[in-house]
């Protein structure tokens, strides 16, 4: 089975998706609205898990769902009630993330938590502290949320300053988004906006930050490097992200579907990530909550590379060349 990326029609739409971004958009309106006066410490929780819930929606419409229309996608999911994120710059970055035999590669995948040795050393030693507390759970619920916030400004103010257009179109899309979400947020809502950011948009963050803190390690086969987390509460928060090796080997497959391409051949996909297999996010924090996970230092960048030499990973499998046109989506995981 193939999916088609079009700007034509939208040809097959998945309701399930269309329905949960109206629940989404249609419920920050009411805890905004009617829940934020009368509870206002409760209604700031339920909009950080709604904010969640909008960067798992975003992602899912990164991949080509929930129609094949991408610009219609893109309006779908785009109006920025998360703030940070403009949705042609996550969708960009996501897509080069799925490259798996880059998986985890400081320099060719855009979402790595890992540093080279040699960068890592240059750093001042605040930073140094930072990035391995920020490699802990608790760390990562507390501090990715601004570290991460403010590293991709940074850089996407460097790429607007050497001129890059997408980058800059991206941002002014964005800021028409904002321009309607937060005077809503200050005069509908009457909230701060100050309380905004440091409220639901810090949750919502530190929510999504549970999903990716152990998403990815590495392992010298790209399979490997990818983890499953067999049952949680938040599965439906993170849109069945949970189940992240069946996402990335059928990355156009809709959320809906991935339970049960897991439990179809659930030892399959156990032995494909070299048993990379956690039971539920609970013993995720039980273990790392004050302890790394991971170093901060790629295991496989620990010396300077030799001139003319590049960090090249032993195994290629198929990469995000293939997300932007035609996808194959097979019924069964392929065998390495």
């Amino acid at each position: 089975m193939t999916r088609q990326h079009s700007r034509g029609g939208i040809g097959p739409v998945e309701w399930p998706t269309v329905g949960l971004i109206f629940i989404c958009y249609g419920s920050w309106l009411a805890a905004g609205f009617y829940l934020w006066p009368l509870y206002p410490a409760f209604a700031i929780v339920v909009l950080g898990v709604i904010l969640a819930l909008q960067s798992s929606l975003m992602h899912e419409a990164s991949h080509g769902h929930p129609t094949r229309n991408a610009r219609l996608n893109e309006a779908l999911v785009a109006l920025p009630v998360g703030l940070v994120w403009p949705f042609r710059r996550f969708k960009a970055i996501h897509l080069r993330h799925h490259a798996d035999e880059r998986l985890t590669d400081p320099f060719d995948d855009p979402e790595s938590y890992y540093r080279a040795l040699w960068k890592h050393e240059a750093l001042p030693p605040a930073m140094k502290f930072l990035l391995g507390a920020n490699n802990t759970m608790l760390g990562r619920l507390l501090i990715n949320p601004w570290l991460g916030s403010i590293g991709f400004f940074i850089a996407d103010i460097r790429l607007m300053a050497a001129g890059e257009r997408s980058v800059r179109k991206a941002w002014l899309l964005h800021a028409a988004g904002l321009a309607a979400v937060i005077p809503v947020v200050v005069l509908v809502f009457d909230m701060p906006l100050w309380l905004y950011v440091v409220g639901p948009v810090w949750i919502g963050q530190a929510l999504i930050s549970i999903r990716t803190y152990a998403e990815h390690q590495w392992s010298e086969r790209p399979d490997g490097r990818t983890i499953i987390v067999e049952r949680s509460p938040l599965a439906l928060l993170f849109l069945n992200n949970n189940l992240h090796l069946v996402h990335h080997k059928l990355p156009n497959a809709p959320w809906y579907r991935l339970p049960g391409l897991f439990a179809e051949r659930r030892a399959e996909w156990v032995a494909r990530n070299d048993g990379y297999v956690y039971p539920n996010y609970l013993a995720l924090f039980r273990a790392f909550a004050l302890k790394a996970k991971e170093p901060v230092v790629h295991p496989a960048l620990r010396r300077a590379p030799e001139p003319g030499r590049a960090f090249r990973p032993r195994v290629r499998s198929h990469g995000v060349g293939n997300l932007g046109g035609t996808v194959p989506v097979p019924a069964r995981p392929p065998k390495d």
